[in-house]
């Protein structure tokens, strides 16, 4: 399998730079598999986990939007916020959730505004549902 190289940077660090053979990521209009040779793309990203594949091993990032630019020998991920699962604090997902149920209950928004904080929301409670399962 071929491999390429991918990066992950958040505002705060570079996360991953490292060779891959296949990176998930939480796309806009679903989960996207990229691997090498994969087409040219550029790509938002939604709140998810973000999963690498390398060397026989295998890494998740949680993530907090973002885009993906995508190229057949590479993949570079801005993130709006990123940190690994086995970092990632817990609470931090609640009180989003709670911050954006606040904006959305608190304001007279125009309908284009108020559905983009109801699809955030959505995001962020998927988000907790699989990093907090029941």
């Amino acid at each position: 399998m071929a491999d390429f190289t991918f990066e992950l940077v958040s505002p705060e660090r570079l996360l991953v730079s490292e060779t891959a053979s296949e990176v998930v990521l939480p796309a806009t209009e679903g989960e996207m598999t990229v691997m090498a040779n994969h087409a040219p793309t550029m790509t938002t990203i939604r709140p998810g986990v973000v999963t690498v594949k390398s060397a026989g091993k295998v890494s998740r990032y949680v993530v907090f939007g973002g885009f993906a630019d995508i190229l057949p020998s590479g993949c570079t991920l801005l993130a709006e916020s990123a940190v690994p699962v086995d970092e990632f604090d817990r609470t931090l997902i609640e009180r989003r959730i709670e911050e954006a149920r606040s904006h959305l209950d608190n304001g007279d928004h125009a309908d284009e505004h108020k559905t983009r904080l109801e699809q955030f929301l959505s995001e962020l409670t998927h988000l907790n549902g699989v990093l907090n399962p029941a």
